[in-house]
């Protein structure tokens, strides 16, 4: 809690004590009526784990929470003060405050009276509110920003002992490779997978970087924000498309707000989400996902952190227990473990000696960060890892509470040819490291066919207890939660006959 409570008050340190800049539109009130604030917050989350995010926002801000129609959000209820524990939850990937929601919208016949009713709307819309949390929102990012500036050089003046030149050189090569790579790696886990049409408005004046000029000259005018428009439908009975519903509605907007239109350089982003009959007007409070929190160095098939999350908590993973990525590519999800779950012991292996070696730098980068944020030499995560062959692992039989892992699905990744011996091998390892009566495994394959084959010869020593159905990136992906049965693991070649189905 110690992390939710620092963000609380940095926010309403912001909050209560930040610039009081006069923002057109945003002025808020008196400063009691902004503290007791009530909005709705909308979030996006992996497909498949709603229920996971909806029970961490309960858990986490107590506050109820609903699950929409549309695939991979959720909606709740909160406070401002509660702004920043929003922030840092786990399982949601971009978060959203909420103008105004239609349950049942009643689209016109015509695709000209279903843009023009877009157009009216953008009037008739309660924007205070939302704009005073996107306000409030912004100040705490920027504040947040500054402090983190501040921390890393502090560090660097103390760990740098006088080469401080030279390590600023090497981060700033190193960011420009970290980003470079982040633009590049983007695999199918970076996608949500609803089959929607996403459009942003592209205006007339996208062009206004150019005519920028000094913030000091501009500090007695009134600031003119920068806006886009995103659309994101899903559905096949509109009449229209993203496109069209973005262009006009984000032109009553600009018409309503007198802001100007900027597709890549915004200060707002308007949401118009349509899903069937159900539409969400939202104002965007992150500017990039939040799964982005964990990894720098990344692989051909890096797994979301918040997948990573929901994966783990599926388990649900108690004090001491010794918890194993086998084939842990990045590193992913052993290192969501050590954050949220760090009264467990952590093991991250893979046969691939690259991908050993990026864990292990995503590893040193989040000791780093940790170090540089309480500004003090850390003992480390409770993290290890490994080199190893997932057919043949170097741990003790019944050692392992917990294995969570992400398997080949044979299209970045292996192929499907080799999974027909790969899967039977690794859950036949995976039950003999595995505590028999109390072991669990989470795997995630899209390779279903093959692992339900594998399974069913291995019914013995492992039961299904519960699946979820997700999309990644448009490829429709199982999550299988498994229970280790009482039964004592026996070695194939103890075995009568001295052969196994496989």
């Amino acid at each position: 809690m110690s992390d939710i409570q620092e963000a609380t008050n940095q926010l309403l340190d912001v909050h209560l004590h930040g610039n009081q800049k006069s923002i057109q539109v945003t002025e808020g009130g008196p400063r009691s009526e902004s503290e007791h604030l009530q909005v709705t917050i909308g979030a996006t989350v992996p497909t498949g784990f709603e229920q996971t995010a909806a029970d961490e926002v309960r858990e986490k801000l107590g506050s109820s929470c609903k699950i929409s129609r549309d695939r991979g959000k959720i909606y709740f209820d909160i406070s401002v003060e509660s702004l920043a524990q929003v922030h840092c939850l786990r399982s949601v990937d971009n978060l959203f405050v909420v103008v105004k929601e239609f349950k049942d919208y009643q689209f016109k016949e015509t695709k000209e009276e279903v843009l023009k009713d877009f157009e009216e709307l953008a009037g008739k819309l309660p924007w205070s509110e939302p704009l005073k949390v996107w306000k409030v929102n912004t100040s705490y990012k920027k504040k947040k920003t500054k402090r983190k500036k501040i921390n890393q050089n502090s560090s660097k003046e103390k760990i740098d002992n006088g080469q401080g030149d030279r390590a600023d050189e090497k981060d700033d090569k190193k960011g420009f490779t970290s980003k470079a790579l982040d633009s590049h790696i983007l695999d199918y886990y970076e996608n949500p997978a609803i089959k929607e049409e996403i459009s942003t408005l592209v205006g007339d004046d996208l062009a206004s970087c150019k005519d920028e000029t000094d913030e000091g000259s501009k500090e007695d005018a009134p600031e003119v924000l920068k806006f886009r428009v995103t659309c994101n439908r899903a559905g096949e009975k509109h009449c229209f498309s993203s496109n069209e519903a973005a262009r006009d509605f984000g032109g009553a907007v600009q018409d309503y707000f007198k802001w100007k239109a900027d597709m890549t350089n915004f200060d707002v982003e308007v949401l118009l989400n349509i899903h069937d009959n159900e539409i969400v007007v939202g104002i965007a409070l992150t500017e990039e996902s939040l799964h982005r929190r964990n990894i720098t160095h990344f692989g051909p098939t890096t797994l979301r952190s918040t997948l990573a999350y929901g994966m783990l908590r599926l388990c649900a993973p108690q004090p001491t227990d010794i918890i194993v990525d086998p084939m842990c590519g990045t590193g992913a999800i052993p290192i969501e473990g050590a954050t949220e779950w760090s009264n467990c012991y952590h093991i991250a292996g893979d046969n691939n000696p690259l991908a050993v070696s990026r864990a292990a730098n995503n590893i040193s980068s989040l000791l780093t960060k940790s170090q540089i944020k309480e500004g003090k030499v850390s003992w480390g995560l409770p993290i290890d890892a490994v080199q190893w062959d997932i057919c043949s692992l170097p741990l003790r039989t019944g050692s392992v509470d917990i294995i969570v892992t992400d398997m080949p699905f044979g299209k970045r990744m292996g192929s499907k040819k080799r999974n027909w011996n790969l899967y039977p091998a690794c859950l036949r390892e995976m039950s003999r490291v595995c505590r028999p009566g109390t072991g669990r495994a989470v795997l995630l394959t899209q390779d279903k066919k093959c692992f339900t084959k594998a399974l069913s010869g291995m019914g013995h020593v492992w039961r299904k207890v519960h699946t979820v159905w997700v999309n990644i990136g448009g490829l429709h992906a199982a999550v299988y939660l498994l229970k280790r049965t009482p039964q004592a693991f026996v070695h194939p070649i103890e075995q009568d006959g001295e052969r196994t189905p496989w």
